[in-house]
């Protein structure tokens, strides 16, 4: 008793004083009944004017309620309520911090919170027992802190538009909870900690606070700052609370229960069950205290996990990838950014570094604009040694400068091509490339594009520049040019493809004709400057010797212009060409150090080395002293007839066409009249503007079309779609090079809302029609004829609307599967030659044969090739293995824009071939052509130097048989070498390529497969040929490769085989065009 006493005495002295429960009942019941009341009067409020507004919807009350308001509520009170309005919109403006003042006072009261709060950390030192009085010097402070805090609240009460939601917001609580027992305390001049713990929730606004006060910018910093303020917030307030109803002890016991714990030992709990480690020194013994740690337990297992693993990554990735790179004196790098992810940085690797073979001298810097995924740091780990990841993005100068983008090599910026907006993909690279170009003028940029009318801005950025290394690659122009170079020559588009993609050396082909395509994917397209002993031949002579002698395939040279100052690559040119010192040639060779033969030859010194192997560089004197010069080319100025003068019967050179051509449909040669007529470039074939309503075609005029061996192109889009850009696919169909009779008329199916906004870039090219429909109904494509067609090629979707990657081609898949259910009849008259039929096994048989149509499909994601496969019947496909690998690739029949991620590093290393792919493709276009295309003016032949030698002049690519056309009077063909020199010596026409049929030893007409062919890139010079092999040629446009003795529909015909055949045994035989007999004039179709 004595003991106590003089406790009691002491705590007078400090000026603490004992509290009772009555005194403590009475902070928490002037909280509670606070919140509890104002909560039941806006209740109230609330229920009493929305009667009142009920009662004024009421025919008859209005008037009445309108009287009885007018005298209670007179002039002046309006115009107390108008300011009243004012007033309200003065405060919201000061809450949210807009102005100067606001931000003050935002800042203070936060401030004033902390003060508080720091205060309660002061006071919780005492035993929660005890009440300060007036004499503590912090209680005089805390009760003018919570006076500022009434005015705010009232301030926020005021503004709020409901108050309900007001009175429940946290803020409010935590104001409700505090500030009444301030009075209370005043009254009683005792103050008790009680529930002053929850001003801690007010640590939530530090994120606010640290964005006014502009000490977080970056989007880390700022969630950064949001967790640490949740994770503090949390660990002080129930910290409190455990510190509250353990030193209180539970009510109903009346405190017997209650334990002596500081607030450190709280927050020493808190932490413990927070991180589930529980030591169990510290416990609670309440049963308050216990029932709030085992729901506290479940909510900071969510806390903990999630949180801290956030911000120690945060924490981390903010040092690490945000750190500037270091430049090394000597050491080269690139920087590479747009859409970097795990897919593209993948592929993006093998390429890049398929090019060194392992010798890695470039350091590759990506610029992302996000921190790494798990899975893409992995990956970076593997090649940390010449990789390096920086977090920023390319629009921002400080991200340009800590990459040290002016130094580099390059900057390399990835497109994503299965975005939902390829507008928003392409304008958003362009504006990199401002950006760039903006900090760094000189530095080179290559740039991925998906549509191509978007490449127009590039250059004409100021410091773009063609000549230093700057480059475009068009996704959407190589994309449509190669599927239709695949429409004129079956299987180039897979050829052309090959010569880009990398050799997986982990397949392991098992049947013969897997092997021998396999093998041909080692072939690549590179460059090298020829030796000076090749100087003054022609480039069949050096093409000759460089295929027979060193075993490569020379297939074009740089060409320089004398007649303007553009230069570039020209494919087989024609004897009249000879070559200058230091000529850049392309050849199709496995590695760059076999093409370095071309440059060691030495006619002096390698006469009498017959083993490629052996050519090696030489010590000739007469070469030592040999200057070299800028590539260029000499032509000497013949007439077109002197061209390939060689005298070879039955053959001869084609007759230039006249200005005008019969068409068998008489609407179409109407339509057509001038189609003849050239741009004035020299490249296409042009015709004047023509109307949308003249090439419509309907279902029920299917008699009036007669449309033959035509192109089909299914599309999918509608009025909303990004256009795909058809003038790319259209370009090379209309090349000059082509005679009028030798162009396939080019029927398109689709949505006519969509081919609409694609006619305005279509109208000026001849022989184009549109049918309204889709390839996923069977009337739509019998209305084109597609029984009669020579391609049908079924485009992806512009639009990928959907969530999942592999249904982007689902439209692409079942148009497919809806063509490839056709079956036609293979005795009807070929698509290639009116009249004439085919026939495999001779007329023995009793089985009426049918055929596919031909297709060519595109697909986006080159995963769901397996759909095609199953749609085609493939077998052999190797499992697991890439689209590249399936059966329908080699074959031809399938397609995907994938590979043109290899063309990033293509360009960076050697954008000559980069040149060469798009002459191939493009049908010639130039830069000239595009302007004239932008302008919609029709333009006629003109007569420039530029004209005559690209226009008209430029090879043809085409597929001869060996059993047709002039290959006839080659001898001997039993090999690629014999038939490469045969067509070289006496046509100039150049080889590159086969065209075999699938088992053709075992042919089995029965087999379910059919009769499929599938492409040879660049075969040995000893490579067996067989006799149903097809020859990919590039021909000079004044060669005919038929016969005179027969008549074709054009002078130069190409071969149209269809991949699948197969035999019915249920049909019978068309009678009314049988078989014919004569083995010259079969064609596989």
């Amino acid at each position: 008793m004595f003991q106590i006493k003089l406790q009691n005495a002491n705590e007078q002295e400090l000026g603490k004083i004992s509290c009772t429960t009555e005194i403590q009942a009475a902070f928490i019941i002037s909280s509670l009944g606070t919140f509890l009341s104002g909560l039941l009067i806006l209740f109230l409020f609330r229920q009493i004017w929305r009667a009142m507004r009920n009662l004024h919807n009421i025919k008859g009350t209005g008037i009445l309620l309108k009287l009885i308001l007018s005298k209670i509520i007179g002039s002046k009170h309006l115009k107390s309520l108008q300011l009243h309005g004012e007033f309200r919109d003065h405060i919201e403006m000061l809450l949210s911090a807009q102005t100067f003042v606001g931000r003050v006072l935002v800042i203070l009261v936060f401030a004033l919170s902390i003060g508080s709060l720091i205060i309660y950390f002061i006071n919780s030192s005492d035993p929660v027992g005890s009440c300060s009085s007036y004499q503590d010097k912090t209680i005089p402070i805390d009760l003018t802190f919570n006076a500022f805090f009434s005015f705010y609240f009232g301030l926020r009460f005021l503004a709020a538009d409901d108050k309900i939601k007001f009175w429940l917001e946290m803020n409010s609580i935590v104001d409700i909870f505090t500030i009444p027992p301030t009075f209370i305390s005043y009254y009683l001049k005792s103050n008790w900690l009680g529930l002053r713990f929850l001003r801690a929730l007010r640590l939530l606004e530090l994120p606010q606070i640290l964005q006014i006060l502009r000490a977080i910018r970056t989007s880390n910093a700022v969630k950064f700052s949001k967790l640490l303020a949740i994770i503090l917030s949390t660990w002080f307030t129930a910290a409190g609370f455990i510190h509250l109803v353990e030193n209180s002890g539970d009510p109903w016991l009346k405190g017997r229960n209650s334990q002596n714990i500081s607030y450190f030992d709280s927050i020493y709990l808190v932490m413990a069950t927070m991180s589930t480690v529980g030591f169990g020194d510290v416990v609670a013994k309440t049963s308050l205290g216990r029932t709030f740690i085992i729901f506290f337990t479940l909510g900071s297992l969510i806390i903990f996990a999630n949180y801290i693993p956030e911000m120690v990554e945060l924490f981390g990735n903010k040092k690490k990838y945000t750190t500037s790179y270091d430049v090394l004196k000597g050491k080269k790098f690139i920087v590479v950014c747009g859409n970097i992810t795990v897919d593209s940085v993948t592929a993006f690797l093998r390429n890049f570094l398929r090019h060194k073979s392992g010798e890695i001298k470039t350091e590759i810097v990506f610029l992302g604009e996000a921190p790494p995924s798990l899975e893409l740091e992995s990956i970076l780990k593997c090649s940390m040694s010449y990789t390096t990841f920086v977090s920023g993005s390319a629009l921002k100068w400080e991200d340009l400068r800590r990459v040290a983008v002016e130094s580099a090599e390059a900057c390399l910026i990835i497109a994503n091509p299965l975005c939902s907006d390829s507008h928003a993909e392409d304008t958003s690279n362009i504006m990199k490339v401002l950006s760039i170009k903006n900090y760094s003028p000189h530095t080179r940029i290559i740039i991925q594009i998906l549509q191509s009318h978007n490449k127009d801005f590039l250059p004409k950025i100021p410091s773009w520049d063609w000549t230093a290394g700057d480059n475009i690659i068009c996704f959407a122009e190589l994309k449509l040019g190669l599927m239709a170079q695949g429409c004129l020559v079956p299987g180039l588009c897979t050829l052309l493809t090959s010569l880009f993609l990398e050799q997986n050396s982990k397949v392991n082909p098992k049947q013969p004709w897997q092997k021998i395509f396999v093998n041909g994917l080692k072939n690549k397209i590179l460059t090298q400057h020829l030796s000076d002993d090749f100087a003054g031949m022609t480039f069949p002579e050096v093409s000759r010797l460089c295929f027979v002698k060193l075993h490569l395939m020379l297939i074009a040279v740089q060409h320089e212009s004398m007649c303007s100052s553009s230069c570039g690559p020209v494919l087989n040119p024609p004897a009249q060409v000879k070559l200058h010192k230091n000529t850049l040639g392309f050849f199709i060779a496995e590695s760059a150090k076999t093409v370095k033969r071309a440059a060691f030859y030495c006619a002096t010194c390698h006469s009498d080395v017959h083993s490629p192997e052996l050519i090696g560089k030489c010590s000739c004197k007469s070469r030592s002293h040999r200057s070299f010069t800028e590539t260029t080319m000499v032509v000497k100025t013949s007439s077109v007839e002197e061209s390939h003068g060689i005298a070879v019967r039955d053959f001869s050179p084609v007759e230039q066409p006249s200005t005008t051509t019969n068409i068998s449909c008489a609407t179409r040669t109407f339509l057509y009249e001038d189609s003849d007529c050239l741009d004035s470039s020299g490249m296409f074939h042009w015709c004047k503007a023509t109307h949308l309503e003249k090439v419509i075609l309907r279902r029920t005029d299917k008699a009036k079309h007669e449309f033959r061996n035509h192109i089909v192109a299914c599309i999918f889009g509608d009025a909303h779609s990004t256009l795909m850009g058809l003038r790319n696919f259209v370009m090379p169909l209309r090349a000059s090079n082509y005679t009028q009779q030798e162009l396939k008329d080019i029927v398109f199916i689709g949505a006519l809302d969509y081919l609409q906004r694609e006619w305005r870039f279509l109208r000026n090219f001849p022989q184009i029609y549109i049918l309204p429909g889709s390839a996923l109904f069977a009337g739509d494509l019998h209305a084109v004829n597609i029984e009669e067609c020579a391609m049908c090629v079924v485009l992806s979707s512009p639009s990928t609307s959907s969530g999942s990657q592999t249904l982007v081609d689902t439209e692409t898949i079942m148009a497919t599967l809806n063509i490839g259910s056709l079956r036609i009849s293979s005795c009807a008259p070929s698509p290639s030659e009116p009249g004439k039929s085919n026939s495999l096994t001779g007329g023995g048989t009793e089985r009426s044969k049918y055929r596919r149509v031909p297709i060519l499909t595109e697909l986006k994601n080159p995963s769901n090739i397996h759909f095609i496969e199953q749609i085609g019947r493939m077998e052999g496909r190797l499992p697991g293995t890439s689209l590249h690998l399936s059966t329908s690739f080699s074959t031809g029949s399938v397609f995907s824009s994938s590979f043109l991620d290899s063309l990033l590093a293509s360009a960076f290393y050697n954008y000559h071939v980069l040149e060469l792919l798009q002459m191939l493709v493009r049908g010639g276009i130039s830069s000239q052509m595009e302007q004239l295309l932008d302008k919609d003016k029709f333009y006629g032949l003109t007569d420039s130097c530029n004209t005559f030698f690209s226009g008209r002049r430029r090879c043809k690519l085409g597929l001869l048989s060996l059993n047709q056309t002039m290959l006839l009077d080659i001898e001997p063909k039993k090999t690629f070498g014999q038939v490469f020199c045969g067509l070289l010596d006496n046509f100039g026409i150049l080889c590159f390529g086969l065209y075999r049929v699938i088992d053709n030893e075992k042919q089995n007409l029965e087999h379910k497969r059919g009769v499929c062919q599938f492409v040879i890139t660049r075969p040995s010079n000893e490579f067996k040929l067989l006799p149903s092999d097809l020859v990919y040629c590039a021909i000079p446009s004044n060669i005919s490769c038929n016969r005179k003795d027969k008549f074709y529909q054009s002078s130069f015909e190409f071969i149209n085989p269809a991949p699948q055949i197969s035999i019915t045994p249920e049909a019978s035989i068309d009678k009314n065009n049988p078989p014919t007999a004569d083995p010259l004039d079969q064609m596989t179709t």
